[in-house]
């Protein structure tokens, strides 16, 4: 086979056989095809598409370019939960000690940022001494001793998905549906999780831009999860305006911590209730929905889960204390409140912006080897709906660099105010 005439066929919007799937996504595991054909490739796919079948097998290979976890021998229920992505999407570390604090095993493999959009793993490593890079001995050691563990991708799991992941990211090829779909659920089945939970994010600042994408872009993963096994459950929520009120990897984990404690914003605590009772429910620890809802609940406010999160993070060498103590994070040497222009009321704060400003202020990647600034990004003070006045402080922002008066206004304009 020859990789150019693959690029040259999926280029005119013909279908690709298994067998040529398989042949670019192993080669290129194997380094024996470049960035720059794999960029053309991705770029051919994003612009033709690909069938439910190519879907399928692109999955397929993808998740048989490394190994598979095993995970029967931790739990008869092991969860896990992906999100599409999302600004301010923060809610895998709420939910993870939140779900295990409940008696449920969540075993998960996160990723790092992609566009505008945060990473789990970019994000836990705000914590000092946090390790996301285990083995899979440690990774099922501690699923099996506290309930929950978080690595980033490894080099055995998936290999294909890390290196495809990070090309897309600078190639303008991130928001296609068959690549969202390969990438994710290739990983999902990697982790060894029975069951799995999905987020997909619609709106300005998610990949899938109107609720009508979401729900194909579900149905899609939903129905590859089932062809390669597995059962896979969805739930479609809105991305038009930032998750909680923090943007920015060390301010979301002080968010997070903030939620744990039951002082958490409305938006993330209630999505983070309802994946939970979805999991209690699906792994029969409750048949009523609204049971599940109320010990999920119960497990938040009475601190279970925040106790939860400080053996999570000590087990994976992480500082404990980060939790009494917001200092022991990245402190930045810059921070400029944005006040407002005029009176009114914000009919929405644009994501998209708000994510694009936070990678400019230094905690995002413009290129796949940046190295992000933990402490950079965006504080929100005042969201939709909200009433405000000329010189009221909506937003704060923090960052190493000098932060320019253009991405002031930047942020300013996200503010849709009538």
């Amino acid at each position: 086979m020859n990789i150019i005439e693959i690029i040259e066929k999926k280029a005119k919007g013909k279908k690709l056989s298994r067998k040529e799937i398989e042949y670019f996504v192993f080669g290129y595991t194997k380094n024996e095809i470049p960035d720059y054909q794999m960029s053309s490739l991705l770029m051919a796919i994003k612009l033709k598409g690909m069938t439910k079948k190519e879907t399928v097998d692109l999955t397929r290979a993808m998740l048989n370019s490394g190994d598979v976890n095993d995970l029967s021998n931790i739990s008869r229920y092991t969860v896990d939960k992906h999100s599409t992505g999302g600004v301010g999407d923060k809610t895998t570390i709420v939910l993870a000690p939140l779900v295990a604090s409940c008696g449920l095993t969540i075993a998960k493999m996160s990723g790092r940022g992609l566009g505008h959009t945060g990473g789990t793993i970019d994000k836990l490593e705000s914590i000092p001494g946090f390790r996301t890079s285990l083995s899979f001995d440690e990774f099922s050691n501690q699923a099996k001793k506290i309930g929950v563990v978080v690595i980033g991708q490894t080099q055995e799991l998936v290999p294909a998905d890390k290196k495809m992941y990070a090309l897309r990211d600078v190639t303008g090829t991130i928001d296609s549906m068959p690549l969202i779909c390969s990438s994710i659920i290739s990983k999902k089945l990697a982790s060894g999780a029975n069951i799995i939970e999905l987020d997909v994010k619609y709106g300005d600042g998610a990949f899938m831009k109107s609720k009508k994408d979401a729900k194909e872009l579900a149905n899609l993963m939903k129905y590859v999860g089932q062809k390669l096994g597995r059962k896979i459950n969805a739930v479609i929520s809105d991305m038009n305006q930032p998750l909680g009120y923090n943007i920015g990897n060390a301010l979301e984990v002080i968010e997070c911590i903030e939620t744990l404690k039951g002082h958490g914003p409305k938006d993330l605590t209630s999505l983070c209730l309802h994946i939970c009772a979805e999991f209690l429910v699906m792994a029969k620890k409750f048949t009523n929905y609204d049971d599940a809802y109320d010990y999920a609940s119960n497990n938040l406010y009475s601190l279970k889960a925040l106790e939860k999160f400080k053996e999570f993070v000590t087990a994976q060498g992480g500082n404990a204390n980060v939790v009494d103590n917001y200092k022991l994070f990245k402190q930045p040497k810059y921070s400029c409140d944005i006040k407002c222009d005029r009176n009114g009321t914000i009919k929405v704060v644009k994501a998209l912006a708000i994510g694009h400003a936070s990678m400019l202020l230094g905690g995002g990647r413009m290129n796949k080897d940046d190295i992000i600034d933990m402490s950079a990004g965006i504080v929100l003070h005042k969201k939709a709906n909200d009433i405000v006045k000329e010189n009221d402080i909506i937003a704060t922002c923090y960052s190493d660099k000098i932060i320019s008066k253009e991405l002031q206004n930047l942020i300013l304009k996200a503010f849709v105010i009538k």
